[in-house]
């Protein structure tokens, strides 16, 4: 397995685990009326790996799913990943 792999795979696990953190203080502020975290800054952390983990994050803990740009943006994230994870296994990207 190439090297960049291992890191690839390091990185996609801290994204995932960064979407659930913010996913769930955004869920905890909007509880208690206090600052939230922009939707701006939660679809970019998706777009950069973490769709799918917040997807299911927002889905369990019940937070914007009635925002369809969530519920229909975060999908789309996923599957411009799984795209881009075939074109590299695939050796189209790299």
């Amino acid at each position: 397995m190439p090297w960049y792999i291992n890191l690839l795979i390091i990185y996609f696990v801290i994204v995932s685990l960064v979407s659930v953190v913010i996913t769930v203080a955004d869920k905890a502020s909007a509880k208690k009326g206090r600052w939230r975290i922009p939707e701006a800054t939660l679809m970019m952390i998706g777009l950069f790996g973490g769709a799918l983990s917040m997807y299911v994050t927002m889905k369990t803990i019940r937070h914007k799913t009635k925002h369809k740009k969530f519920m229909i943006g975060l999908p789309l994230e996923i599957v411009l990943h799984a795209a881009i994870v075939c074109l590299f296994i695939a050796g189209k990207i790299i």
